[in-house]
């Protein structure tokens, strides 16, 4: 047996497990490296990127994934434990994207973050852009990095929040203008070669793993990667090479392998320890398992209902049309004709907690009148699909230029929770009032996931409106449990929640009564029945 090579395997916290034998350059090169001339497509540069399931339904603007992410906080609205967050560190063209990949596959979780640090390259000045064009820039150094943005993005994916990522052109050597939204966030994975340079960083990752490859095999990557996808000469590639990469890695990169708590040589082609790495992945993710439903069950249901709680009047016309629409004998025609003049009638109640201010106006007689005027920026409106987007035909009656956001939650059968699949929120929405619109809420876990949804994406909590047609009290103290300062708008709310989460009296299925689908059989009144993937 010929003798291993200098890590011939992986370490864990400092004990090594023994891996592939050692083979030659030359045979890891053909093994590693598709033949020139070959029609595989050349590796796309590394970019920030989100990772779900193999998507249910994808249409020209909307992909909805099988498998939802699962509730990230617990009954009080607030994150139990931050997102696992792993480091993948090593020399320019080592495979660390490579390994990130095979890493997300293996692990068959959705929402994955793939975090880059290929775009946080600084904004380079007139001055270093000349010396970029010409190969004299120092791409490979700590300095040119923004490590305050990396760890403020990296602390607030961890934390569960929407993040804005740079995008960087490596043609120019300048950040586009449009940046990345990424969210989601129950593991992510941060590569880049600098992964483990910056202190403050390091204190960020749960895990952290170098990829250690043979200098010949990242310098022939690099040549071709440099050559096909960026057009570069091959004498400049090798120039910028000996001048700062490698030289880089001697001095910042490699000394890094010491903090490492995995050493994965071979990149890729180390099956043993990517599955070592995944297995532990696994049980990390075990302990941070959540149950919602059952907790907002037994919760806070003693209490007297909220004052964020505002009840539409209950006047002889509204009592009319709450026994037309809860009615099982109630034609579809007829369910959808009052159920809409509910919407509008609770619509343009709500609007009347939205802030409001002193204006004067002159009218066309020339006198002034003494008015009040919104005093938003702007009002948007956010469905939970698929109830909730029965509401908008009456929100965009009445609130004009009003914009649209969706978030899908279905449940899961097998344990009951709500899980989220997709959602499309406008840009810049937190500086907007936000309705959030849901027909029935039962025991509260949908719309508690939405409203933590748009809190994620910097809502202020004071700055939702929960809106529903009926709601039972279970729901009511439990969003106004979790979220205070969120106020609850419905046009009634009923006493009790059966044991399938059903509200009693009630008004049965929603979605089903007004889309003429079937019910299914142990769905509960605010969410679709996911199929178990």
């Amino acid at each position: 047996m010929s003798s291993p090579p200098a890590y011939p395997g992986i370490r864990i916290s400092g004990c090594w497990a023994l891996g592939a034998e050692g083979s030659s350059s030359a045979e890891s090169l053909d093994r590693l490296l598709p033949p020139v001339g070959s029609r595989r497509s050349p590796r796309k540069r590394t970019t920030s990127q989100c990772k779900s399931e193999p998507p249910l339904l994808r249409t020209s603007k909307r992909t909805i994934y099988t498998a939802g992410r699962p509730p990230w906080y617990n009954e009080h609205g607030t994150q139990s434990k931050e997102a696992f967050a792993i480091g993948l560190g090593g020399g320019s063209a080592s495979g660390k994207t490579t390994v990130a990949r095979m890493i997300i596959e293996a692990l068959d979780v959705p929402w994955v973050v793939l975090l880059s640090m290929d775009s946080f390259y600084k904004v380079l000045t007139t001055q270093q852009q000349e010396q970029a064009a010409h190969n004299n820039f120092n791409f490979d150094h700590p300095d040119a990095f923004d490590f305050d943005l990396i760890v403020s993005t990296l602390k607030k994916l961890k934390q569960g929040k929407s993040v804005k990522v740079p995008v960087y052109d490596f043609t120019t050597h300048s950040r586009k203008k449009d940046w990345k939204t990424l969210y989601g966030a129950n593991v992510i994975i941060f590569e880049g070669i600098m992964a483990f340079a910056d202190k403050a960083l390091l204190e960020l990752l749960d895990m952290k793993i170098f990829v250690d490859t043979d200098s010949d095999i990242r310098l022939v990557r690099r040549l071709r990667r440099d050559i096909s996808e960026r057009g570069r000469d091959i004498e400049g590639v090798i120039k910028q090479y000996n001048k700062f990469v490698k030289p880089a890695f001697d001095q910042y990169i490699q000394p890094t392998m010491r903090v490492a708590d995995i050493v994965v040589p071979w990149g890729s082609g180390n099956t043993v320890a990517i599955d070592l790495i995944v297995q532990h992945m696994h049980s990390q993710l075990e302990e941070r398992e959540l149950s919602v439903r059952a907790a907002l069950a037994s919760a806070h249901q003693c209490h007297p209902l909220p004052q964020t709680l505002s009840v539409l009047k209950s006047t002889p016309q509204v009592r009319g049309m709450h026994t037309i629409i809860r009615d099982k004998e109630t034609s579809r025609d007829e369910f959808i004709f009052y159920s809409k003049r509910l919407m509008r009638l609770l619509i343009e109640h709500a609007l009347s907690f939205l802030p409001f201010q002193d204006c004067v106006v002159q009218t066309p007689q020339g006198q002034d009148y003494a008015g009040k005027c919104y005093a938003g920026k702007q009002i948007t409106g956010v469905s939970i699909l698929r109830a909730g987007e029965t509401m908008e035909p009456a929100l965009r009656a009445v609130c004009k230029d009003v914009r649209i956001g969706t978030i899908l939650i279905q449940t899961n059968q097998l344990t009951g929770e709500p899980e989220l699949h997709y959602l499309r929120l406008p840009k810049d929405i937190s500086d907007d009032h936000v309705i959030l619109t849901d027909c029935t809420v039962s025991t509260g876990a949908a719309a508690m996931m939405a409203v933590r949804v748009l809190l994620d994406h910097d809502v202020p909590e004071d700055k939702i409106f929960l809106l529903s047609l009926l709601m039972a009290e279970m729901g009511v103290h439990s969003v106004a449990y979790a979220f205070p300062r969120v106020r609850i708008i419905t046009t009634a709310v009923d006493k009790r929640v059966n044991d399938l989460f059903r509200i009693i009296p009630g008004i049965g299925n929603f979605g089903d009564r007004y889309f003429g689908t079937d019910a299914a059989p142990d769905g509960s009144d605010e969410e679709e029945v996911a199929s178990a993937s």
